[in-house]
Parts: structure tokens; sequence; C-alpha cells
């Protein structure tokens, strides 16, 4: 290799053991903040339409948990604003405040959706109030993957960032097989009915325990080499966030459209794909959430293996052969899963899981080298933020509406390979930087070696 990890961020090596602490602190972060985003997702689906919205529910049952799916979307609205909030201090301030703090905001958002009394209690207040902390949630998450993916980036060595970078990125999947292995087993322990009058609480509840644990590790986690380099020059920007529109208008933009199919496809994964099951085809709750989890660890090892692999053939044809595959896979799971059958279900939604990996893994390293430092973490913030929107916001929502319209699950298929081709078209755009120097100032003089 032709650089040094010193050189490559912009301060002294970091020894193993740091660098450990670092993807330890982005990974178990990110898995706690996601789990807590996931939570509610799958509460979604499962049991806030008849707890929250109670007369419709009895109504009209299909709009009402069209709407249930729609409150999870609310706060994707709100992300941007938590981007640029975020990302103006993570550029300010340091990385490592704003990861703590956002850990915090979610945690607590989560456990406060745990004791609202619902619609037969308060009446009207209630869903006012869960969108009321769902926003807060959504707030958090926009300000909580910029951090996360800049503190594992900027401490990777130069051919490693696609890698290390992958970290932070399966916390996704890890805070996905969380909260769907939580909600299995107290379905489990408790039985459904109980579950539903007031066992759902209980993985709210949870969250409490979880931010203790990642407050700890992130606190220990040193502030990231760029970051501190940009202090040393003294390359602050006045108005980060001024120059992030007037120079990097176009990255933001692509940055948006590269993660749309990705986050679509994973919010079918995360809230509807189990609701699905269990209502539309009848299987068994329990069974269909251990499938779900199951399936979720093959988005795991994609993740990883997709970021290891980006550092050998580049960001844009991992990602480009990424969003292939998950086009050509997102007509043949819903003949698996309409069959009913556990197994051919656990295939579907497994072998769509593996190929969200590819076009996930490499995101952070391919943003990192986007953006110059200083507004890096806001224009990976709003960029992810603003994809998130356009993607995962309401995806579950559009499922349902299409499940509802057409009569086939084959409708959702099509919807996700229009996405993937969106996505493809963006990334395909991307001015590829591997390598590039992340040091606050160095910016555009030249790509490094990285092997």
């Amino acid at each position: 290799m032709a650089t040094s990890d010193a050189t490559a961020s912009g301060s002294a090596p970091l020894d193993a053991r740091e660098r450990r602490k670092v993807l330890a602190g982005t990974m178990v972060g990110t898995t706690i903040e996601w789990y807590d985003f996931f939570i509610y997702a799958q509460a979604a689906g499962l049991v806030l339409a008849p707890l929250f919205l109670a007369p419709l529910s009895e109504s009209n049952a299909g709009l009402a948990q069209i709407l249930s799916f729609a409150t999870i979307g609310i706060s994707f609205l709100f992300r941007p604003l938590g981007a640029i909030v975020a990302g103006h201090l993570g550029d300010k301030i340091g990385r490592k405040k704003v990861l703590v703090g956002t850990l915090v905001m979610m945690g607590v958002a989560t456990c406060l959706i745990g004791l609202l009394p619902t619609y037969a209690q308060i009446g009207v207040a209630a869903p006012i109030l869960l969108i009321t902390l769902r926003i807060l949630q959504g707030f958090s998450a926009g300000g909580e993957w910029g951090g996360a993916a800049l503190m594992s980036v900027e401490h990777a060595p130069v051919n490693k960032r696609g890698f290390f970078g992958a970290y932070p990125q399966i916390g996704v999947p890890c805070g996905m097989i969380l909260a769907t292995f939580v909600v299995w087993l107290i379905t489990v322990v408790i039985g459904q009915d109980a579950f539903l009058s007031w066992g759902w609480r209980i993985p709210f509840l949870l969250s409490f325990l979880l931010i203790i644990v990642g407050h700890l590790i992130r606190k220990s986690v040193e502030e990231s080499p760029v970051f501190r380099l940009m202090q040393q020059r003294r390359a602050k920007s006045s108005a980060p966030l001024g120059t992030l529109f007037r120079h990097n208008t176009r990255e933001v933009v692509l940055s948006a459209l590269i993660f749309l199919a990705n986050n679509a496809a994973g919010y079918l994964v995360i809230a509807f794909l189990a609701t699905y099951a269990s209502t539309a085809l009848e299987m068994e709750r329990g069974p269909v959430l251990l499938a779900t989890t199951l399936a979720s660890f093959g988005w795991l090892i994609s993740t990883l293996y997709g970021g290891w692999v980006s550092d050998r053939w580049g960001r844009v044809r991992t990602f480009q052969i990424g969003y292939v595959l998950l086009a050509a896979w997102s007509l043949p799971m819903w003949f698996l899963v309409d069959t009913g059958d556990i197994l051919l279900y656990f295939v579907g939604v497994f072998v769509f899981c593996l190929t969200l990996g590819l076009s996930y893994g490499p995101q952070a390293a391919l943003y990192a080298e986007m953006f110059p430092a200083e507004v890096r973490y806001s224009g990976v913030s709003i960029g992810y933020a603003l994809g998130a929107i356009l993607g995962g916001a309401f995806a579950p929502m559009i499922a349902q509406m299409l499940l509802e319209n057409t009569s086939g699950s084959w409708s959702i298929g099509v919807y996700i390979i229009v996405a993937a081709a969106v996505s493809f078209l963006g990334v395909s755009l991307v001015r590829e930087k591997m390598g590039v120097d992340l040091h606050a100032g160095d910016e555009g003089d030249g790509v490094r070696e990285t092997s």
C-alpha cells in the first residue's frame, strides 16, 4: 500500500485497539438507534392501528393500516432537519458529541412511546402524542447516520474505507434482527393476546437499558482524526450548510437518489413483509417473525461483504451490481412468499436481504469520498435523509396501497424494480474518488494510491 495509515487519517496512526473501539462504537450505537426506530416500524404493522386509531380501525381496517404505516413516514420528513442541525454541529464541535446526543434523544423518545396511553384511554390526544414522539425519533435518526459513518471511515486506512464504513451500516440489519427477535420472543412468552394488550410496550421500554450501553461505548471513542486536523488547521467554515449547497448540490442530489431503492426495499423487510404474511396470507405470526429475524442475517452478512469488496471492485461498480441483483429478485420473491409456506417465505426474504448488502455496505465510504471535509457531515447526513424520504419513508404505505388496489403482490415487486433503476442511474453518475485524501483543506489535490 503506497499510503500509510497516518497519511490516510491525517494524524498519528491509530493502534488496533483504538480502531476496534471505533468500529464497536459506531456499530453498537447505530444498532441501538435503529432498534429504537425499527421497534416502532414493527409495532406500526402489528398493533398501533387498533390501539391508537381505534374508531377508524373498527370501521375500515385497511385504511387504518395504511395510516399506521404513514406514521412511519412522518418521522422521515423531519430527518433532513435533524441532518441539518446535527451536520452543522458535527462540522463545528465534532462527530462524537453529536453522536452521543442523538443516541440519548432517540432512546428517550422510544421509552416514552412505551408509556403512552392509548386512544381508549385519552382519545385523540393519543395519536397526537404518538406522532410527536415519532417526530423526535426522526429528528434523531437524521443526525445519527452521518456521524457514525464518518467516525468509521475517517479512522480507516485508505485501502479499507469500504470495510470500515460497513460497520455502522450493519447497525441497520443488527437493529432489525434485535427488534424482530424481541417482538417474536415476547409474543411467544406471553401470547399474542397479551402482546396486543400490554406486551407491545416492553420492546420500547427496553430501549432504556440499551441507551446506557451505547452511551458508555461511544463516550470511550476518540474524536475523528479528520475533525481534529480541521481544528488544528482552523479550517472551520463559518457557514458549512451554505457552503454545502453552493458547491456540492449535485453530490447531495446524487446521494439521495443512490439511497432511494435500498431504503425502500429495506423498509419492506423491516415493516411490511411480516405484517403481510400474518394478515393477508394468514400465516402464524410467531414463525413469521422468527423467519424474518433469521432472514435478516443475510442483510448483515452481505453488508459486510459489500463494504469489503468495494475496496477491490470500486464503490460504483459494487452498487451497480447490487441494484441489478435487487431488481432481478424483486418479483421472484413474492411468488415464494405468496405460497404461504414458512420455509419458502424464509428463502424469499433471505435472498432479498442478500441483495441489499452490495448497495448498502459501500455507502459510508462512497458518501465520505464525495464531500470535502468542512461540509462532509452535513453533506452525507442531508443526502442520506433525503434518500430515506424518497425511499423508505412511505414504502410500507405504498406497498399496502398497491396491494389493495391491484390485488397482487407482484405490483410491489415492480415498484422496487423502478426504484432500483433510479438508484442505478444515480450511482452511475457519481465521479468516483476512491482513495481521495480526506484531509481538511486537501480535497481535490488528487487521488492516492490504494494498493
